[in-house]
């Protein structure tokens, strides 16, 4: 019936019992395939992971600048990841860092969640936030 038509034979599920098959065109198929296959890569968001770099002695202004940076980001719908580096005797006071940490944290908590809690890496201390 295919070869009549001028068609081909396609094997739709051949796990079936009877196995499916369908009398059309394979290269109208796959070019359909490929085209939904586009459409959907098109429509997919990459998630970037942004990063915001402070320093535990940050003043009011800088801190409400860099927060702004990261509401934004959040809107855009990617990661922050909040990097506060350490410098000289200032590893002596990291409660300090922590602090300003649990500040951000405090601030963002109804537009990010955290996504992984600060924790000190060498001589700086990271946190990862994702937009809800």
């Amino acid at each position: 019936m295919a070869e009549d038509a001028g068609l081909d034979l396609v094997e739709i599920s051949p796990n079936n019992d009877p196995p499916v098959c369908k009398i059309l065109d394979l290269g109208k198929l796959k070019y359909a395939n490929q085209k939904k296959a586009a459409e959907a890569r098109k429509k997919q968001k990459i998630v970037e992971v942004k990063e915001i770099k402070m320093r535990p002695n940050i003043d009011t202004h800088d801190y409400e600048v860099k927060m702004k940076a990261m509401n934004r980001f959040f809107e855009e719908g990617d990661k922050v990841k909040v990097t506060l580096k350490f410098r000289g005797r200032e590893m002596a006071h990291q409660e300090l860092g922590m602090k300003l940490l649990l500040q951000v944290k405090e601030d963002t908590a109804t537009i990010a969640k955290v996504e992984a809690e600060p924790k000190l890496e060498g001589r700086q201390m990271m946190m990862v936030l994702a937009p809800r």
